[in-house]
C-alpha cells in the first residue's frame, strides 16, 4: 500500500502541530513560573526540574544505572538542540506582523521550525534505540509526556515549584 506524498504531509503536519502546541505551552508556563516569585520564597529551578524529570523517566522506563548513564547525556543533547529552536519559535510568534506578506513569512518560518523539531526528535529517537531497547525508548517518550502534563497541571493550579513528579503507576 502506497502512502501518497499529500497524506504523509498531512499526517506529519498534524504530529508537528501537536508537538509544537505541547512544547509552546510548556515553555510559556516555564517562562511565566521562572519570572514570578513562588509561594514560600521558592523560584523555579531548571536544575531541579531536570533532576525531577530524569528521576521520573528513569523510574517509569525502568532504566538500569548503566542504561541511564548512557541515555541521559544523549537526551540532554537533544533537549539543548530543541531549546534553541523553541527560542526561535518564540521570537517568530512574539508579535503579529502588520501585513499579509509578513504573516505568510512568519507562518512559513514557524512551519520550518516545527519540521526541524520533528527531525531532531526522530534523529535522537534513533540514537536512543542504539543505547536502550525499543520498549524502554517507548516508555521514556511516554514518561516525558506524562511528566510535562503533570507539571503543567501543577503550575496551573498554583502548585508552583513543588518537588516531585507524577506518582508512578504500579505495574
Amino acid at each position: 500500500m502506497k502512502i501518497s506524498h499529500f497524506t504523509f504531509i498531512l499526517t506529519a503536519k498534524t504530529c508537528v502541530q501537536r508537538l509544537a502546541t505541547t512544547w509552546v505551552a510548556l515553555l510559556l508556563v516555564a517562562f511565566t513560573v521562572s519570572a514570578q516569585q513562588q509561594p514560600g520564597g521558592n523560584k523555579f529551578s531548571p536544575e531541579k526540574f531536570d533532576a525531577e524529570l530524569q528521576k521520573f523517566i528513569t523510574a517509569e522506563a525502568h532504566l538500569t544505572l548503566q542504561e541511564a548513564a548512557a541515555f541521559f547525556p544523549v537526551y540532554h543533547e537533544m533537549q539543548k538542540k530543541q531549546r534553541m529552536l523553541f527560542g526561535r519559535q518564540h521570537m517568530v510568534g512574539r508579535a503579529k506582523p502588520c501585513d499579509e506578506q509578513g504573516c505568510l513569512k512568519a507562518i512559513q518560518e514557524r512551519d520550518e521550525i516545527d519540521v526541524e523539531l520533528k527531525r531532531i526528535q526522530q534523529q535522537y529517537h534513533n540514537k536512543f534505540l542504539e543505547l536502550i531497547p525499543a520498549s524502554k525508548v517507548y516508555d521514556v517518550i511516554n514518561a516525558e509526556d506524562k511528566f510535562h502534563r503533570h507539571k503543567l497541571r501543577q503550575w496551573s493550579h498554583g502548585g508552583g515549584a513543588k518537588q516531585g513528579g507524577p506518582k508512578r503507576e504500579k505495574p
